[in-house]
């Protein structure tokens, strides 16, 4: 499908609306998105066949001191996971203490069986072991 004849003049009156405060279509956004809907225009045509007017909408938005609504998305975004990451972090610290605390459990058992085990060998023969009784099944 080829563009509109007059897509570039859409696009540009749609930029002037809605940095002027008086979008028609959109929301009135600083972002591509809206810009397209003012202009009445398929996204695509920002992002591929007029990246020349979508660069000078951003531009414009920066002239003016603003923050295009996709810069601060990406912004909040940015904080959130760095918000997660130390959340992350401190989990991860946590698990690395509980892993030692239990390998040092491990050794202490390891250590008690095996001096249980040489105090069993070392028993006079006339002693033996009754085996265990089987546990009964919980129902």
């Amino acid at each position: 499908m080829s563009p509109a004849a007059d897509e570039r003049d859409r696009i540009r009156a749609a930029m002037d609306r809605i940095l002027g405060g008086t979008p028609q279509r959109s929301n009135g956004a600083l972002t591509i998105v809206a810009l397209a809907m003012e202009a009445d225009v398929p996204r695509n045509a920002l992002t591929q066949r007029h990246l020349d007017l979508k660069y000078e909408f951003y531009e414009k938005v920066r002239a003016r001191g603003e923050t295009p609504d996709s810069e601060k998305r990406l912004r909040r975004q940015l904080v959130k996971a760095k918000e997660l990451r130390a959340e992350a972090l401190k989990e991860i610290d946590r698990l690395k203490t509980d892993n030692e605390a239990l390998v040092g459990a491990l050794h202490q058992v390891v250590m008690e069986n095996r001096q249980l085990r040489l105090q069993l060998a070392e028993r006079p023969d006339n002693l033996r072991v009754l085996p265990s009784q089987p546990r009964p099944t919980a129902r």
